[in-house]
């Protein structure tokens, strides 16, 4: 037997060249029930098993067909009119955490963080410690944790991984004690998200990243299959386990995906133009800028849909999108963002901007194929995109009074 993949046809292109003109109606209360579990079940990076079970399940109860990696990326295909040019939607399963790096003289744990976040945002956190012997308790503190007998020492110390330690709430006066517990040095420490979800829609958590991205897929697909949404391409919808150290999409694609959407978060911060509610269109991070022609289809989306959009650069930041591109995989990437104050700390969201990005992630996978040729990896000039802008025109002039 032959096996010969279902590529996009005129036909295929045709049936949806005109924009979904149906309501998309995402469920808030799916949505924030999935969150809330997702938060529930800790998942630093090298430690996303639970987690990675939890999603599975959901996607197989929607009716996917789901695949994992060797270490439990997910890989969820939802078929559409034809194989090629397929779309991927990725977030990331794993958070930032800790990481036991030694056991110290006074009975308390030294750390080093997972992922990049500031030990600023760990004091004060109650974390777990998962050992051999089980999971233990504790909390993240200062080395100079009591104001009665440090004073003001307590607000001049540095900050710094260095200068935090994890007090352990079981009997640890000394190392010999730690060693008795069974716990040792590279044992994963998970923290507290503490979420809150508030009445007026606001959401305040850690974790947030990108476990908010995670729910916005899940609804996205919730909303797909009871409405009946037919894409004109397969989508892939992806969730990844390593994005917090960088690696996140290396391993997860497949080559019949030609484009690559990452939803995460965008930091709400001086001198950003993201923002808590709609989508936040990322222009660029760090690695560059994203794909001119997906971003400029993802924008014009929101304008034909009515969903509210605002553009933004970041100087500090990667997704999912920088790895699957620096893995060699030769993918469109874009950034869609809800807006998160506090990023990788004690993080806030609102309930509008994952709706809005929901409803765009359905609209974005049942959207019209614009590029065709993307349905192959390698071809000739045929087809390729144009970049060709023309002459604005311009009509103030110095001359010219300003209207009142």
């Amino acid at each position: 037997m032959i096996f010969r993949p279902r590529l996009l046809t005129q036909a295929a292109v045709g049936c949806d060249k005109a924009p979904m003109q149906t309501p998309v109606t995402i469920d808030p209360e799916y949505l924030t029930t999935r969150l809330k579990a997702l938060l529930d079940i800790p998942s630093p990076t090298g430690f996303t098993d639970e987690a990675v079970r939890y999603t599975a399940r959901e996607l197989e109860s929607l009716g996917l067909e789901v695949k994992l990696t060797r270490r439990g990326a997910i890989r969820a295909r939802r078929p559409g009119a034809a194989e090629r040019p397929a779309r991927g939607i990725v977030s990331h399963l794993d958070t930032l955490g800790a990481q036991v790096k030694a056991l110290k003289d006074n009975g308390r744990l030294e750390l080093v963080s997972i992922g990049h976040w500031s030990a600023r945002f760990a004091e004060g956190a109650r974390a777990s410690i998962f050992s051999d012997k089980g999971t233990y308790r504790g909390s993240i503190l200062p080395l100079k944790a009591s104001g009665h007998t440090f004073n003001e020492e307590v607000d001049t110390q540095p900050t710094g991984w260095r200068h935090v330690e994890l007090r352990i709430d079981a009997l640890a006066r000394d190392r010999k004690d730690i060693v008795q517990l069974g716990i040792d040095v590279g044992d994963i420490v998970a923290i507290d998200p503490q979420p809150e979800f508030l009445e007026n829609g606001f959401m305040v958590s850690r974790h947030l990243d990108d476990k908010a991205g995670v729910a916005v897929m899940l609804a996205a697909l919730e909303a797909m299959q009871r409405e009946g949404i037919e894409t004109p391409v397969d989508t892939y919808w992806l969730f990844t386990i390593g994005e917090e150290v960088g690696v996140g999409a290396s391993a997860v694609l497949v080559p019949d995906i030609a484009s690559l959407v990452a939803i995460d978060n965008g930091t709400t911060a001086p001198g950003q133009n993201s923002d808590e509610f709609g989508v936040t269109l990322a222009m660029a991070d760090q690695t560059g800028p994203f794909d001119y022609h997906l971003s400029k289809k993802l924008f014009q989306l929101c304008g034909d849909h009515g969903i509210r959009v605002q553009k933004d650069v970041f100087r500090y930041y990667r997704s999912d999108a920088a790895s699957a591109v620096e893995a060699g995989h030769d993918v469109r990437t874009a950034l869609l963002a809800f807006g998160v104050d506090a990023s990788h700390g004690y993080e806030r969201i609102h309930l509008h901007a994952l709706i809005s990005l929901a409803r765009l992630a359905v609209h974005h996978a049942a959207s019209e194929v614009q590029i065709e040729r993307d349905a192959e990896e390698i071809s000739g000039l045929r087809g390729f995109t144009r970049q060709d802008v023309k002459q604005a025109e311009q009509d103030l002039s110095a001359d010219k009074p300003d209207t009142p």
